[in-house]
């Protein structure tokens, strides 16, 4: 594991890396991201529709293939979901965009 994929480890995306608290809150409910250049992080969906769960995630990142691109994320069928607050699901790395 290099540094950059130590530093994201445990931490909430979009939230700064120098956050002082960069971890989830137990009032939220995330996707863990699995894979790919975000491995480890954990995606805030709290609110978030069923829909919008099913459509999975482009997120920006500069880890991607294309720095400033976006790393692809989806869920698969039939995983298992929990209601939340936690992680209640997972989206699993697909591939990149620029």
């Amino acid at each position: 594991m290099n540094g950059d994929e130590q530093l994201l480890r445990g931490r909430v995306y979009g939230r700064d890396h120098d956050d002082p608290d960069p971890g989830p809150r137990l009032d939220r409910t995330y996707a863990e991201l699995v894979g790919g250049p975000l491995d480890g992080l954990l995606l805030d969906i709290h609110g978030w529709r069923i829909e919008e769960v099913d459509d999975g995630v482009a997120l920006t990142t500069e880890l991607s293939k294309w720095p400033g691109g976006r790393a692809l994320y989806d869920p698969r069928p039939g995983d298992p979901r929990g209601p939340g607050p936690g992680v209640a699901c997972r989206f699993y790395y697909t591939g990149d965009t620029p």
